[in-house]
């Protein structure tokens, strides 16, 4: 690996992919909820818990994660966080953790309906390809995951999931960035930043500095909600 390489690692589920509306959506078309509920993935998980239909919930996860992906978009900026990072010179891996099949309903193949949505939305076209195949691994458990990112260098990896820049097998030499557009969670030790915008921003000035021979050993946080490399 060049030392003055930036590799990027980029979760799927709820990093790339928005599902919002596409759970909402889908429940209240199986009368599983009321139209009163939060039009968010999180409001209908927390209905259903409540309810006591924790396999309904899983159920409908199966769906939603398989065929019906189909319905879901990219979150803002992502696509052209892609672009961004193909011109210039910045390497990308989609890596995330995703079973096979559903745990039950019926047994889509997740991985293949992951690939088919990233060619409806452009990241897996002859035309655009910011993004090659050989560079997307949708690995079973969390574990594979975090071994693929350590595997690949990754230099950042960015992710929904605290829990995963949390594990104790997550690379220390990974810059962790965590895409939270609620800006709810910040840890000493990785950033939380609310648009691809941001992070784009975060990136470009670390390829930037790498390619100057100065080495970015942290991502922090300076008053006033802006952000800082060092």
């Amino acid at each position: 690996m060049d030392k003055n390489e930036i590799i990027v690692g980029i979760d799927f589920d709820n990093t790339i992919v928005c599902y919002d509306s596409v759970f909402y959506d889908c429940a209240l078309e199986k009368g599983v909820i009321p139209s009163t509920v939060s039009k968010t993935k999180n409001g209908v998980q927390d209905y259903l818990r409540q309810c006591g239909k924790e396999n309904v919930w899983t159920e409908l996860q199966g769906y939603v994660y398989g065929p019906g992906i189909l319905n879901a978009k990219p979150f803002d900026g992502v696509l052209e966080f892609f672009k961004q990072c193909k011109n210039a010179g910045v390497k990308i891996y989609i890596i995330s953790h995703k079973t096979k099949h559903p745990f039950i309903g019926e047994k889509h193949d997740l991985h293949f309906w992951a690939l088919e949505w990233l060619r409806k939305n452009y990241f897996l076209d002859t035309e655009h390809n910011v993004v090659s195949q050989e560079n997307i691994f949708l690995e079973l458990t969390k574990e594979e995951k975090i071994a693929r990112i350590k595997q690949l260098h990754c230099t950042h990896f960015i992710d929904d999931l605290p829990e995963i820049f949390d594990h104790l097998q997550f690379p220390r030499e990974t810059h962790k960035i965590l895409f939270d557009p609620q800006q709810k969670d910040d840890a000493n030790d990785y950033i939380g930043l609310k648009s691809w915008g941001d992070i784009g921003t975060i990136i470009t000035a670390h390829n930037f500095l790498t390619k100057k021979g100065i080495q970015c050993n942290s991502i922090k946080r300076i008053s006033g909600g802006k952000n800082n490399q060092s």
